[in-house]
Formats: C-alpha cells, sequence, structure tokens
C-alpha cells in the first residue's frame, strides 16, 4: 500500500477538479495533502455515504465532481477533509486534502475509512442476486472512522423516527453547537461538538430541535463515558456491541449502526430496522411481511459479512409493493 502525505506544494501539478478552479483548496489554503493508490477499485463517494445524513447534512457534503467532503472532531481537535479517487486499471488513485489541527489524523485514517482493512475473505454470493448486486457495486468497501460518538449521536437521533426528522434535528443542533469546518469547506459546513457539549445542551435546545427527552438523555448518558467509548473499534466485534448496549437507550439496532460505521463492522446486522427485514426477505426469498427472525435466517449463510450483504440489498435491492401506512414526520417543537 502506497501512501504518501504532504504538505501542498505550490509548483506541484493543481487538481482541476477542485473547488475555486485550477488552484485547488490545498494549494491555496494550506493544510495537509495524501496521495494514496490503493489496490483495488473503490468507489469513495459510495463508500463514505453512509455517514451522510440526509442532503444538507453540515457535516458532510459531496460536489458534482464526485468529491466528498466530511468534517469530524478527531483526537487532535477539528478537522475537515476532501476525498476524491480516480480509477487506474483495477487500482484507485486517492486524494485527500485536510484542514485544521485534525488534517494529519484524518489523512492517517483515510485508507481505513474508505476500506483498507475491509477482509472480504469468506465472502461468497450464496444468492445469484446478491452475486449480481456485487458486480454491480465493485467499489463498494465497509470502512471505519475509529470515532464512535459522532456515529452514535445520529443513530440515536434516528431511533424509531423517520429519516427527515432525524436529519433535521442532526442539522439544528450541529448549526447551534458545533463550529465552523476549518479550511475552505463547502458554505455552512460544522464540526461534530465534543461530548461534553451535547451533555451540556438544555432541554429547550433538544425541544426546539424535535428531540424528545428518551433521545436526548440517551446521548448525554453516552457522553458522560465517551472516552471509553472510543476504545470499542479495537475490541472485539461481540465484547464491543455488549459494551454499547449495556448504555442506557442503546439497543441492538442503535449498536449495529454504530459499529458499522466507527468499527467497520461487516457483519453487524441492524436488527430492529423498521424496512431492512422486509427488503431482504423480498431480495433474497420473495417473501412479504419478513421479520427480524426470518430476515436472520436468511442471512446465515453469510455469517461474517452480513452487513455487507444488506448494505448490497439497501443499495439495489428490491422491496415488496406497499400496503400500509408510511411512517409520518413528526415534530415534536410543536407540542
Amino acid at each position: 500500500m502506497s501512501v504518501t502525505i504532504t504538505s501542498p506544494d505550490p509548483a506541484a501539478p493543481r487538481d482541476p477538479a477542485a473547488p475555486g478552479g485550477p488552484a485547488g483548496p490545498g494549494d491555496r489554503d494550506g493544510g495537509l495533502c495524501l496521495h494514496w493508490r490503493a489496490p483495488v477499485d473503490l468507489d469513495v463517494a459510495l463508500i463514505l455515504s453512509v455517514h451522510r445524513r440526509g442532503g444538507r447534512d453540515p457535516a458532510h457534503r459531496v460536489e458534482d465532481s464526485g468529491a466528498v467532503w466530511r468534517t469530524s472532531l478527531t483526537p487532535d481537535g477539528p478537522g475537515t477533509l476532501r476525498v476524491t479517487g480516480r480509477p487506474a486499471g483495477g487500482q484507485t488513485l486517492v486524494t485527500g486534502r485536510a484542514w485544521g489541527p485534525g488534517a494529519g489524523w484524518l489523512l492517517d485514517t483515510l485508507p481505513a475509512q474508505l476500506g483498507a482493512a475491509d477482509d472480504l475473505s469468506g465472502f461468497t454470493a450464496r444468492d445469484p442476486v446478491v452475486g449480481q448486486l456485487a458486480l454491480r457495486f465493485p467499489g463498494l468497501r465497509v470502512g471505519r472512522t475509529s470515532r464512535v460518538f459522532e456515529a452514535l449521536v445520529p443513530a440515536v437521533l434516528e431511533q424509531k423516527v423517520v429519516g427527515l426528522e432525524a436529519h433535521r434535528a442532526w442539522r439544528i443542533l450541529l448549526g447551534k453547537f458545533g463550529a465552523p469546518a476549518p479550511g475552505p469547506a463547502p458554505a455552512g459546513m460544522r464540526v461534530c461538538p465534543p461530548p461534553a457539549s451535547w451533555a451540556r445542551i438544555p432541554s429547550w435546545d433538544w425541544h426546539r430541535a424535535g428531540v424528545e427527552g428518551v433521545r436526548a438523555r440517551t446521548i448525554m448518558a453516552a457522553a458522560a463515558v465517551a472516552g471509553r467509548l472510543e476504545q470499542l473499534p479495537g475490541l472485539d466485534p461481540a465484547e464491543a456491541d455488549h459494551r454499547l448496549r449495556s448504555l442506557p437507550g442503546i439497543g441492538p439496532w442503535t449498536s449495529a449502526e454504530i459499529r458499522q460505521r466507527a468499527a467497520g463492522d461487516a457483519d453487524a446486522v441492524s436488527v430492529g430496522d423498521y424496512h431492512l427485514p422486509n427488503a431482504v426477505g423480498w431480495t433474497l426469498a420473495g417473501q412479504r411481511d419478513t421479520d427480524d427472525a426470518g430476515m436472520l435466517e436468511l442471512l446465515v449463510p453469510y455469517a461474517g459479512h452480513r452487513y455487507r450483504v444488506t448494505r448490497l440489498i439497501e443499495l439495489g435491492g428490491g422491496m415488496p409493493p406497499r400496503r400500509g401506512p408510511r411512517m409520518s414526520v413528526r415534530d415534536y417543537r410543536a407540542f
């Protein structure tokens, strides 16, 4: 694996796809730059899209060119990251540019974020449709951010509500309590607040964001032990799951959603999801009204890669025709 991290060189070739024309943000505004020749095909935007919380996510933006902007509160401080990937004969030329105190950490971990540690050994398409989906999305990998609390907060906000409601809350809370993104980030981008800030959010601000007391208390309780939570990506998946689920308000669905993103757990199934069992049942067996137990039974042949398979199904599988009402968008601010 070839990785090079440098400070921008004004005499180096410019990135014509970068914002602001040929100069590019790294050349014009400082920061650090990484060049990584990944030995496989990677779809950068697709891999990182699991971290996007709606089209107006203040911590995740995608340019028309396909370049991805992300922010993170790293162990070294806030950072902004811009990532591009270019195919190169079965490999991928990845360029990352980063700004802020966390720039070096973000670039050091960029290969892992894009799935460099994702082990596909043992993954075999037992169903023709899974093979077709794997061929349709060859650049999909399961990456890991190693930022547990940043994955926990939006996962808790998404508990038992529709996506629009959760994404609105995330956007409001980051807009008020998050710091501006370092560097030449797109307008309006923010960095996730530190755990101490989440713990101090008053009840009226949770209410204004449309977050009721149960979810607010879950996030605040997790904030109190956030330092210990950041150790979880290095643990055995079962132990990481056990520790997450020992927190009040964290169940199997939330634990899986966190581990998928922060730990790159390719086997973490989102048990309790509103739509996923039906999607899996319909795609793999043509079954309607599949429950969690039925979904898990269908996924038995994919042990070790169950999240990978459900991710492929979410991207390109089918759903049975709707026969009941959809979940409605609630607005606790009106209560």
